[in-house]
């Protein structure tokens, strides 16, 4: 599922692909698309993308003074992405078309295969969400210190990284690595683990300490409020969409920036939401009951330069699986010899 680096670099990608083009017209809508109809049309317009946690917003802006501009926010469901394609390249799971007014036209997509994406209309996120880990980092973790008191803490760490009341923009393998990092047990209890942060804020707003002081004390001892920050960080800075399997290249870099998440060796648990959380060692005190952590076993890759066992064209039109699984020889039998008294 896209997470708040996904979300990031998908604006940063409309706004650098989009920023000198101008759209004309109205929105197309596919018929299968989980969102309303879009009430906008213009002969010139252009499009923007800012994104906060899981969700991203576009603003469409007549040129001159042709009306008022229109919003939109886009969650991403669990593949959605935005493409940017010629008028014949449109991909089949195009949702969301806004055309382009050169010749020949091109077409910015909002693309869905699963379809769990959707948009609604204005300008407001969604009620309910806090502050961003990435774009508002210190009202992030002041909202997560001030409210530890509420029920969401006395779940399993885990499953509050999962709460985007709290962490806006954490998913399931940023959650997994940011554990890992630290050696936090998945299923160490939530409060636990972060009422220990206010000792450590109250040591780092000491006024004796100077500010290169702080700011090494904070790079040696990263705690996980700020590690919710920079992990995703992290992926951001490669400035590519790693969590993008359509992209071989950026899925091969994902999966070796990886240290937890489906890394082989690594166990596994599902939480009470059913969410699988990767981790290494013990899962913790509140691990759900019955389970047994099962471990990612590496995959073993298959030889380029096997031989292939040839097989007979008589056998191939018998069971056109034979080339891929040949059926074993059978075994000869040894005549007994007889011997003679």
């Amino acid at each position: 599922m896209p997470e708040c680096p996904e979300l990031h670099l998908a604006g940063r990608y409309i706004n650098r692909a989009c920023g000198a083009l101008v759209f004309s017209g109205g929105v197309e809508r596919s018929a299968v698309g989980r969102g309303p109809e879009v009430p906008f049309s213009s002969e010139a317009y252009r499009i923007s993308a800012a994104a906060r946690g899981k969700e991203l917003r576009l603003t469409l802006t007549p040129l001159g003074f042709a009306g008022a501009p229109q919003e939109l926010v886009f969650r991403f469901g669990m593949s959605g992405s935005f493409r940017l394609c010629s008028a014949a390249d449109i991909p089949r799971h195009a949702h969301l078309r806004f055309r382009t007014r050169d010749s020949p036209p091109h077409v910015l997509c909002f693309v869905d295969a699963r379809r769990f994406g959707s948009w609604r209309l204005g300008d407001a996120w969604q009620e309910g969400r806090g502050p961003c880990v990435l774009s508002e980092y210190q009202a992030f973790r002041e909202n997560v210190l001030e409210n530890l008191d509420d029920r969401a803490f006395d779940k399993p760490i885990c499953e509050a990284l999962l709460n985007q009341k709290f962490f806006n923009g954490i998913g399931n393998y940023l959650r997994a690595e940011i554990l890992y990092r630290l050696k936090i047990p998945p299923f160490e209890k939530a409060r636990t683990v972060l009422e220990a942060l206010k000792e450590q804020e109250r040591r780092r707003k000491n006024p004796s300490l100077t500010l290169s002081k702080k700011l090494k004390l904070m790079r040696e001892n990263p705690d996980i409020l700020e590690l919710c920050h920079t992990v995703p960080m992290e992926v951001i800075a490669t400035e590519k969409n790693l969590y993008d399997a359509d992209h071989p290249d950026n899925y091969t870099a994902f999966k070796s920036w990886l240290q937890c998440y489906l890394v082989p060796g690594m166990s596994s648990l599902r939480d009470r939401n059913g969410r699988t959380i990767w981790f290494q060692g013990e899962p913790g005190p509140m691990a759900p009951k019955g389970q047994a952590p099962r471990k990612k076993r590496a995959q073993v890759e298959s030889d380029p330069e096997a031989v292939t066992p040839n097989v007979p064209p008589r056998a191939l039109r018998r069971c056109p699986r034979a080339a891929a699984k040949p059926r074993c020889q059978p075994r000869r039998r040894k005549r007994r010899q007889v011997m003679g008294r």
